[in-house]
């Protein structure tokens, strides 16, 4: 028998009220605080006055041990009591209302370009009751203090600050709209029981108030059977008005349920990864994904020492479910460790020259490379295990394996990658990886992998600047804010009919500093390797050694040969490519 997910149903908004205002529905830690506006406030109720719909509402059933969430009420509402349901869909609509229709506190909102003010919220009697007039034009938001002021608040216009007031001006306060009966009595006495006025008062009451009184919300309930990872998905779906979820808010959520603050954790560790700039992409979700696999990988190899057969074992895995799977006893066994490999694989990069997140070809293949390091331990700095794992790296980035969603990947190479460092076949990331050498005239921006990592590569091999003669390192890598620039310069290749294609790609750019790319210029490479001589003051020998340390072809450049210069360069860029990853690219032949 199938199980059912769900329920949906209509339920009258007083007794939605009524619920929350005893906290039997309340709402999750993660759900984020409420932030309408006053004028959609207003909407908002004209739309229940005219008896339109608002949308449904979602709510998720508690009870299920796997899906703890820590509660939270609405606003004004009781607290101390375990709530029945949360609410997972409908927190601004709900919030609105209950603040407007069931307190007896101003309201807490923000006005057009967000500035936060008080509003106390009014319906026109006159306006309301009449059928000619816009049931927007009778709802009436008025400061705090219930005064109605003009001329820069010089002038009283109206006040309400008494039920005199409210009775005198005809207008009816909307959080009495559920309960209206008391006030009506006292308002026949303040108008001796004139009929004029008690007819007013009974349209009113029929046109809008009964429309409050018998409004029913579409209400969809999540039986509390569903996993994790199913609420996660709802939420996503039905919550595009509001604050995305991720798995980050649903385990701060989880978490808070046994009195631990992710948030805060998660500050801390932002401040430590951010020390580095090659870090500084790494948010949560990687983190919670590393130690997933740790976790992972440690139960399967438990299993194995147990016995369990083959077919039986836990997968290896960090998919969204897995994370959402992390108790907070595996977060607090594995979080600093995974912190800890993160900044080690950054480390590694920098000394690599991938010095900033910008030059880093996927943020992603971050993931599999800090669980690789920190299975590694003291293992992973020995100079031969840092070899085979950059291989790794290398063809990971060159074969351009790690775009889009790849936790299947990440999982492979986590265990792959440290069996075969300890002895075991070679990782299927180095068996799929190909190169082929057409790829080289299509690499021309950063949003290509493999041509931030060529732009790398020629910084590995100890590319000097060409006027200053200093090797790109951290330091002027920065201070000279080294770029990767043109060789043959564009207006060149355009004045000679070069195609865009070829001048703009990989095989015709190397990294520069600002001033060396200026002294180039739009000139021929004959005419600027003259400025080149004078601003260096070096011999001939040293400036063909710089041009040399980029892979450039020295005789080519100043004889402004574009054609042999290219195909000189490409030998030269795929032996780079051969030596990184230790497979001979494919050859295909380029038409230039």
């Amino acid at each position: 028998m199938i199980q059912e997910t769900f329920d949906s149903t209509r339920k009258p908004l007083n007794d939605i009220l009524r619920d929350i205002a005893d906290g039997k529905t309340q709402l999750p830690d993660f759900q984020r605080g409420w932030v309408w506006d006053d004028e959609r406030i207003q909407g908002l109720l004209a739309s229940i006055a005219v008896s339109y719909p608002i949308g449904a509402i979602m709510l998720l059933e508690t009870g299920n041990p796997d899906v703890r969430f820590k509660p939270r009420p609405i606003t004004g509402a009781q607290n101390g009591r375990e709530p029945e349901f949360f609410i997972l869909d409908g927190q601004q609509r709900l919030t609105t209302l209950f603040q407007t229709l069931a307190t007896d506190k101003v309201v807490e909102t923000v006005d057009t370009k967000k500035k936060s003010i008080k509003r106390w919220y009014y319906l026109d009697i006159q306006k309301a009751a009449n059928e000619q007039e816009d049931i927007a034009d009778a709802i009436i938001s008025i400061p705090e203090e219930k005064k109605v002021t003009s001329n820069f608040g010089r002038t009283i216009d109206r006040t309400f600050v008494t039920e005199e007031d409210e009775f005198r001006e005809l207008v009816f306060p909307v959080n009495h709209i559920l309960r209206s009966t008391e006030w009506f009595n006292k308002y026949m006495q303040y108008w001796g029981y004139n009929q004029e006025k008690i007819q007013l008062f009974q349209k009113f009451q029929t046109q809008v108030i009964k429309r409050f009184e018998t409004y029913q919300l579409p209400v969809i309930k999540l039986f509390k059977h569903n996993p994790k990872e199913a609420v996660c998905q709802v939420f996503e779906k039905v919550n595009t008005g509001g604050v995305a979820l991720n798995v980050f808010e649903l385990l701060t959520a989880t978490y808070a349920a046994d009195d631990f603050n992710l948030r805060d954790d998660w500050a801390n560790k932002v401040k430590e990864l951010r020390k580095q700039d090659v870090l500084s992409g790494v948010g949560s979700n990687e983190i919670l994904q590393a130690i997933a696999l740790f976790a992972s990988i440690e139960r399967k190899e438990q299993q194995i020492a147990q016995g369990i057969p083959p077919e039986s074992l836990s997968a290896v895995s960090c998919k969204k479910k897995d994370v959402l799977k992390i108790s907070l006893d595996v977060y607090l066994q594995w979080s600093d460790i995974a912190m800890e490999a993160f900044i080690k694989a950054g480390r590694l990069l920098f000394r690599n020259k991938v010095f900033k997140s910008r030059d880093l070809p996927y943020s992603t293949q971050l993931v599999p490379l800090a669980v690789i390091i920190g299975r590694l331990g003291v293992k992973a700095e020995s100079e031969g295990v840092k070899q085979k794992i950059l291989k790794w790296y290398w063809n990971g980035v060159l074969g351009e394996l790690y775009g889009g969603a790849n936790e299947t990947r990440f999982a492979k190479d986590a265990v792959e990658v440290v069996d075969w460092i300890n002895g075991g076949d070679e990782p299927t990331t180095i068996r799929d990886s190909y190169f082929a050498e057409d790829r080289l005239l299509t690499l021309k921006t950063r949003n290509s992998a493999a041509y931030k990592g060529l732009y790398i590569l020629q910084m590995q091999v100890g590319a000097r600047d060409f006027i200053t003669g200093v090797e790109v390192e951290y330091a002027n890598y920065f201070d000279d804010a080294i770029d990767i620039h043109h060789i043959f310069p564009q207006k060149w290749c355009e004045d000679n009919g070069i195609s865009e294609d070829v001048c703009n790609s990989i095989l015709n750019k190397t990294p520069l500093s600002p001033r060396t790319n200026r002294i180039i210029g739009g000139r021929a490479p004959s005419q600027y390797m003259e400025a080149v001589r004078r601003h260096s003051a070096l011999p001939e020998e040293q400036i063909y050694s710089i041009l040399e340390s980029h892979k450039i072809p020295v005789q080519p450049l100043l004889n402004d040969d574009f054609d042999s210069f290219i195909a000189a360069r490409k030998e030269l860029l795929l032996q780079l490519i051969e030596k990184a990853t230790g497979k001979s690219p494919q050859r295909v032949q380029i038409e230039l």
